[in-house]
């Protein structure tokens, strides 16, 4: 399979700084796998190879999402080398959930004595 048979994606969201973006995302052969690319800015970020161009997207996303880049969506442009323009539907990835800071012991206990506040009708 030749490099322009291979798939190619657009990629949307909001990057780690909450700006909006859309880049392409290509793939390359390494031998019977396939690596994810994106370049974004002065960002490229790489997948290690994967047996297909779908894992190596997955992996791709959720490398994306762990250095905080949120509402990942991505619409597949190329297949096979052939142009689909926008006829595919946008596949969306969930945001993954982002645990809550655990409570310090000395705040938790300095909560413990904070005086409830005064409901507005009483005094």
């Amino acid at each position: 399979m030749m490099e322009s048979e291979l798939d190619k994606h657009q990629l949307a969201g909001f990057d780690d700084r909450e700006r909006g973006f859309s880049r392409s995302v290509e793939f390359e052969r390494a031998e019977d796998h396939y690596r994810a690319n994106l370049r974004y800015e002065f960002v490229r970020v790489t997948t290690d190879p994967y047996p297909t161009q779908d894992h190596a997207l997955t992996v791709l996303i959720q490398t994306l999402q762990r250095q905080g880049y949120r509402q990942l969506r991505t619409q597949k442009s190329y297949c096979n080398g052939i142009y689909l323009g926008s006829q595919e539907l946008w596949v969306e990835y969930p945001d993954p959930q982002r645990e809550e800071p655990v409570k310090g012991l000395l705040k938790t206990i300095m909560g413990w004595f904070r005086p409830e506040r005064a409901d507005a009708n009483h005094p």
